[in-house]
């Protein structure tokens, strides 16, 4: 046996690898094997496109005919821009007036339906989802005619205690207002949600502790159910925070002339209207991609700002 072994080795034959060990590597492998397909998506569509979009910035693309490198022309041109720093504005308040409201409803909402005796508590929770399952163009139509100034529902009430009507599409802060909760309505069921099976998962002992203790809804809530739904409540900030500050749909559905720029004095003009009314209005693509990366930039510190604030809410020992 010693001469055979030595025969094999000296003829180069590489020693068999152990069954043990080719178990060691597929078990290494496969969990990256499983996730690979997302992460080859994802740079395909999403890391490549990024990528060009910051390339594309540099220059003054015309998309058929020449393409002139500018340098940072483009941002300094952003800079000085009026329409630019409106749209930004209108961005940040739309996405304030829409996110508070609706996060605060959906944590109370939440809350009630986790301690709440109800009959058909099934079908309430899942009613939830009702607006987040309505197309975006209904929603727009319905809330459009609510807060529409000479036949409006809101209209209707304000005048019966001696409010004159309210333009709400042609001003400033009602069109704010209008486009927020249309935002609020359609996604506070969904984040409800969210806050419900977590708080489902919390024991109902502590509960019933803080209740032998003598500690009254109040207290549980803000003791034992808020610091509980810490994680879920920083993701939701943080995505709420990403899709606020990108709405598109919502602005540009309210307005029936000049849709683009919503409205005449641009009072409601989002980031992502600008952006496509300079890319794809105007056929100015290198203007347009230097929106973006703005608008790139500032959900980045958007979102890393307020998951900084909201990890500073530790749970209670």
């Amino acid at each position: 046996m010693t001469t055979t072994l030595s025969t094999s080795r000296a003829a180069g034959t590489p020693p068999a690898v152990p069954t043990r060990v080719r178990q060691s590597i597929r078990e290494r492998v496969a969990p990256y094997a499983y996730i690979a397909p997302f992460f080859l998506i994802f740079a395909v569509f999403g890391v490549v496109p990024l990528l060009f979009t910051f390339y594309v910035a540099l220059f003054d693309w015309n998309p058929i005919g020449e393409h002139v490198f500018i340098g940072l022309d483009n941002f300094t041109r952003l800079l000085d821009d009026a329409r630019f720093w409106n749209a930004a504005w209108n961005t940040i308040s739309i996405w304030l007036w829409s996110t508070v409201p609706q996060l605060l409803l959906a944590l109370v909402l939440a809350h009630l339906l986790n301690h709440a005796r109800l009959r058909f508590a099934v079908f309430f929770r899942m009613s939830m989802l009702v607006p987040y399952i309505t197309s975006v163009a209904a929603t727009a139509i319905v809330f459009a005619q609510m807060f529409d100034r000479d036949y409006g529902l809101l209209n209707w009430l304000l005048g019966l205690v001696g409010v004159e009507p309210i333009d709400f599409k042609q001003s400033v802060w009602g069109s704010h207002l209008l486009i927020a909760a249309m935002v609020t309505w359609r996604w506070f069921g969904y984040t409800t949600l969210l806050y419900l099976a977590s708080l489902q998962a919390i024991p109902r002992s502590l509960y019933e502790a803080a209740a032998v203790d003598g500690a009254g809804s109040w207290k549980q809530f803000r003791h034992i159910s808020i610091p509980s739904l810490r994680p879920v409540i920083v993701f939701t900030i943080v995505t709420s925070t990403i899709g606020g500050l990108q709405i598109f749909t919502e602005p540009l559905l309210i307005s029936r002339v000049s849709a683009v720029t919503c409205g005449p004095v641009r009072q409601c003009q989002t980031l992502a209207l600008f952006l496509y009314e300079q890319g794809f209005g105007q056929f100015q693509f290198g203007y347009g991609a230097a929106i973006g990366v703005a608008l790139f930039v500032l959900i980045i510190v958007f979102a890393t700002l307020n998951y900084l604030l909201s990890t500073r809410v530790r749970p209670e020992r």
